[in-house]
């Protein structure tokens, strides 16, 4: 059988594992899916025993297949958190990056005087998706648990406490915590004090290259592990997306837009930004995978063809008819534009009650520049976040796009129009699972596997300067449109929340 490594990527929707062959090619995977908890409006949570299940799932098939890897690596996603006991077991469900209940927490504490000194040593954005403020939220509003529980920690923590018995968090996801020094590389005595907890409460810091062989027998049996082999405690997912799609070297930014969107560059120092709160993670000692994430990506797509569209079951040709329809509508889009906050925005806003606005409309406006304005907003809030990284010192000269938004050539065309840059799509759909298997390879312990050069490009698109400047206009007004409607869009949040109070009879 062909030699390989193994990497596996432990998602929010699901696990999957690709094995890497000795050129640096994926040869197999496997993945299994999990669902989101029903639990009450802004609780975001999983089961991990699903998760752990199928984290144990993917790599039995994968070995089934192809025989024993030379070694496993694993990839996280970010900002998860777990309650356990003194033995492991969780007291609490999975609470994801997507849970919002700490979301007075978070704005109280960035506004505070500690704020920017905190947000300076952690790297991590303060807002609800930090553990920092669940873990607060905890203490103040469950008191009972905060009191039983032992150990905070992530999913990957609770899967490597399982495969060795021991509580170990790699740097890059401790660098995601909001309580990890990212320049001392230890856990940050600030965060703990404003957190309540001590050290002793969190997992060890180790290198994002540690790796451990003493696999507990009974779980070696499950998946088919015959063998003591290594395995890499790996990073998070973010950072091993531009590992694998080969955006790991400063200048050269990875873009990807899915449900969600995220821009990243590599840097050798964290590229700090306090009013856009950029995030700065670890992928390893020497490097630093700096950059902001958008709510709104993909998820505008799917609101315009299921409301404006009328379109319920989904398919591609759903998608091919709406850029069918946009892609005659001229740059600047006859003055229509879009504000695209369905679900509230993290970076470079970080505000949770900023809305959707269409602004500009007049009679002479056609469906067709509705669905144009709207992807022009998502194209706009990406431009935002590359502004923010922008006001470093390090420039991005290229972007590397990936994630399901490749798939239009009309939507890449029209992101490089608008960011004014040359984008080179590459093929990385498990670019975190790959860029776990790569982060083994570089160690160079691993006789006869290789890194590819580069990553698989498969296209390269030019903007059209013409419309970058065009459309570089609308984008001044876009980024002064939210600042002009912040207030009411606060206002009309504190209505709507007011409203959900009231006797629907009174109503009536």
């Amino acid at each position: 059988m062909q030699p390989y490594i193994l990497g596996v990527d432990i998602g929010t929707g699901s696990v999957k594992a690709v094995a890497v062959g000795l050129d640096g090619e994926a040869i197999d995977s496997s993945q299994v899916h999990y669902p989101m908890l029903p639990t009450e409006t802004g609780f975001a949570e999983q089961d991990p025993e699903l998760i752990w299940q199928g984290f144990l799932k993917c790599i039995e098939e994968i070995v089934a297949r192809l025989g024993q890897p030379k070694a496993i690596s694993l990839s996280s996603a970010m900002h998860s958190l777990i309650l356990v006991d003194a033995q492991g077991k969780p007291l609490t469900n999975m609470i994801n990056w997507a849970d919002t209940r700490s979301a007075t927490v978070a704005s109280a504490l960035r506004s505070s005087p500690e704020g920017k000194n905190l947000y300076e040593q952690t790297g991590t954005p303060i807002y609800s998706m930090s553990p920092l403020t669940k873990i607060i939220w905890f203490r103040e509003n469950r008191k009972d648990l905060f009191r039983q529980t032992a150990k905070f920690i992530s999913i990957k923590e609770l899967v490597w406490f399982r495969l060795f018995g021991e509580f170990e968090i790699d740097y890059s996801i401790a660098s995601a915590t909001g309580l990890f020094d990212i320049l001392k590389f230890c856990w940050s005595e600030e965060a703990l004090k404003l957190a309540a907890i001590s050290a002793n409460q969190l997992s060890k810091p180790v290198s994002t290259s540690y790796m451990r062989r003493d696999l507990k027998a009974g779980i070696a049996k499950i998946i088919g592990i015959k063998e003591a082999l290594p395995w890499m405690i790996g990073a998070n997912d973010g950072c091993l997306a531009n590992l694998g799609s080969g955006a790991n070297q400063p200048n050269t930014a990875a873009l990807t837009i899915g449900t969600s969107g995220a821009v990243r560059l590599a840097s050798r120092k964290p590229l700090y930004n306090f009013a856009a709160m950029t995030f700065n993670y670890i992928l390893d000692e020497q490097t630093y995978i700096c950059g902001g994430a958008i709510n709104n990506g993909g998820l505008v797509l799917n609101w315009l063809l299921e409301k404006f569209m009328v379109k319920e079951a989904l398919s591609a040709k759903d998608y091919e008819q709406l850029f069918d329809t946009i892609k005659t509508v001229p740059a600047g889009n006859d003055g229509l534009l879009f504000l695209p906050y369905l679900t509230g925005e993290r970076t470079p806003l970080w505000d949770s009650n900023s809305c959707g606005v269409y602004f500009g409309i007049k009679t002479t406006h056609t469906q067709a520049n509705f669905l144009k304005a709207a992807l022009d907003g998502v194209c706009f809030a990406i431009c935002h976040v590359l502004d923010a990284l922008n006001q470093s010192p390090e420039k991005n000269e290229e972007i590397r796009v990936s994630g399901g938004f490749t798939a239009s050539p009309v939507w890449v065309q029209l992101m490089a129009d608008i960011t004014g840059k040359k984008l080179t799509v590459v093929q990385a759909e498990d670019a975190s699972a790959i860029g776990a298997a790569f982060l083994a390879i570089k160690t160079g312990k691993f006789n006869g596997f290789r890194l590819k050069d580069d990553a698989q490009i498969n296209q390269t698109i030019q903007p059209n300067l013409e419309k970058y400047q065009v459309y570089s206009s609308y984008y001044r007004l876009f980024v002064k449109l939210y600042e002009d409607l912040k207030e009411s869009m606060h206002q009309l949040a504190q209505i709507n929340t007011a409203e959900q109070f009231i006797n629907p009879k009174i109503l009536r």
